[in-house]
Formats: structure tokens, C-alpha cells, sequence
């Protein structure tokens, strides 16, 4: 009988505990202090963005709308954006995107990001604007930038997007 309740006491633990590890493996390996993702103002996610132009590695620390509601939002109401901050906005799969400008009083670079993290095609973003951007292809996700700022670093169609989805993210 002590088995049993023994057994369904250690079944329980392994239901409770997050991604089916049981209370005893989760105490035995404490996480590492950095593992407490970076957020933004705005309570979204942190992750680097790197675009590669040629020689030059440009770094951006960039906001991941990765929620069906984060996207919906973007870049909404907001007034400021530094040179070296973007979003991002990941796909479930590649798909054709179209973005617009309601309630997005900054300039953007609307970045498309095709399957093989290429950019294929740079879109600006009028504040304020209902009318569509879309993209020229399949895209896996779509980065935002300041208004302006592609074209004064030398950004363009066919750069390589490197970034990387956190595990645990909510696509």
C-alpha cells in the first residue's frame, strides 16, 4: 500500500511540474540565473537581431511580438525608437504577410524575412496609414527598424537575417 501511495504521489509531481519533469529532477537543477529571459518596457521578450550586410554585422536589441495579440499591437502608439532597437514578428510557418500603420505614429522599415533569412524586400512604414505593405514572397518573419535607417546603413534585398526563437516561445 506505502508502494502505491508512493507511486500516485510521484505521478502527480511529474503531472504539476512544468514540461513533464518531475518537482525532484527540476530541484536537483537549479537554472541558471541567466535563464530569466530580458523584457522590454512593454513586457516583450528580448533577443538579437543581427543583419549582415557583405562585411558588416549591424546588432539590433529587438522586441519579440511572438503572441498573436504581441503582433496585432507591434509597433501601436509608440514614440520612440532607438537606432540600434527593432521587432520582430515570427511566423508559424512561411506564409505572404501584409502589415499596416493604424496607430503607429513612427516612420518603419517594414523588413520581410524569406525562408532561407534573406530580406526580400524593405517596405516603408507611413505613420498612421491603412494601406497594406506586403511582402514580394514567403516569409518566416518581418522585422521593424526605424524609418530610414535601412537605407542609411546600407541594409537591402538579399542581406541575411540571423536570430534565433527561444524555445519556449508562444508562436
Amino acid at each position: 500500500m506505502v508502494r502505491i501511495a508512493a507511486a500516485l504521489a510521484g505521478l502527480a509531481l511529474v503531472a504539476c511540474s512544468p514540461n513533464g519533469t518531475s518537482a525532484q529532477e527540476t530541484a536537483s537543477a537549479p537554472a541558471p540565473a541567466a535563464a530569466t529571459p530580458e523584457v522590454s518596457e512593454a513586457g516583450l521578450r528580448l533577443i538579437d537581431v543581427t543583419i549582415v550586410s557583405g562585411d558588416t554585422r549591424r546588432r539590433f536589441k529587438t522586441e519579440l511580438a511572438a503572441s498573436q495579440e504581441e503582433q496585432a499591437k507591434g509597433m501601436m502608439f509608440r514614440t520612440e525608437m532607438g537606432d540600434d532597437e527593432g521587432m520582430l514578428f515570427p511566423s508559424y510557418a512561411p506564409q505572404f504577410r501584409s502589415f499596416w500603420m493604424k496607430n503607429t505614429p513612427l516612420p518603419l522599415d517594414i523588413i520581410f524575412i524569406g525562408p532561407n533569412k534573406r530580406i526580400t524586400n524593405i517596405e516603408a512604414g507611413v505613420p498612421y496609414s491603412l494601406d497594406s505593405v506586403t511582402s514580394r514572397g514567403m516569409s518566416i518573419a518581418v522585422f521593424e527598424i526605424r524609418g530610414g535607417l535601412s537605407a542609411e546603413l546600407g541594409i537591402g534585398e538579399g542581406d541575411l537575417v540571423e536570430f534565433e526563437l527561444p524555445k519556449d516561445a508562444s508562436l
